[in-house]
């Protein structure tokens, strides 16, 4: 999961115009090029072009490294009233929390978009015999799936194992693995990615 985005409509959302705002102004006052951006954070230039244009949604593992980048944490880079909070709230029915959303599965963020640490949180559903492919992430990540209703199949490069509800698996997503939907029900679990 690490990496990818998610397209938004031609007006984007709240937390996209702010970022897209805030990366804009920084990367003007300190007169940086978008390929220079993109060396010293290590992102695409033209996942770039696409937050300055608020067409995409990064992941906290890119917006960390944009961040960083800027030697600012997340926070910082957002520049919003409630980073300040002692209590962050994601509302379930927030759209701009939904990584995936399709017949097949849905994937929504748990965590702070503005987490300031190498981890991301996610709840997952996959629809009855969907599966859940993913390319490999960057070296040394990690993904930590825990059941809590239905059977799941994981596999990651030739390692494959089963769960049932309760049941946790720490895998190395740094190689291509899969989420599988074994039962004519429901799969909800959470999942947890780390980076080193």
């Amino acid at each position: 999961m690490n990496g990818r985005t998610v397209s938004r409509d031609q007006h984007g959302d709240v937390g996209s115009q702010v970022l897209s705002s805030r990366v804009i102004e920084l990367r003007k006052k300190r007169n940086l090029t978008l390929e220079q951006l993109a060396a010293a954070s290590g992102v695409s230039r033209s996942m770039l072009s696409q937050i300055e244009r608020g067409r995409a949604n990064p992941t906290l593992a890119v917006t960390l490294r944009i961040a960083q980048a800027f030697g600012l944490n997340i926070g910082e880079l957002v520049d919003q009233p409630w980073t300040a909070s002692r209590i962050e709230i994601v509302r379930r029915d927030d759209a701009s929390q939904m990584f995936r959303d399709d017949q097949e599965c849905r994937i929504r963020t748990l965590s702070p978009l503005h987490l300031e640490k190498n981890v991301e949180f996610y709840e997952l559903c996959l629809a009855p015999r969907a599966r859940l492919h993913s390319a490999p992430h960057f070296e040394g990540t990690r993904e930590l799936l825990t059941v809590t209703r239905g059977s799941a199949r994981v596999q990651a490069g030739d390692h494959r194992c089963v769960l049932g509800p309760g049941d946790s698996a720490h895998y190395h997503a740094d190689l291509e693995h899969t989420i599988e939907n074994i039962r004519d029900e429901e799969l909800v679990g959470f999942l947890v990615v780390t980076y080193q």
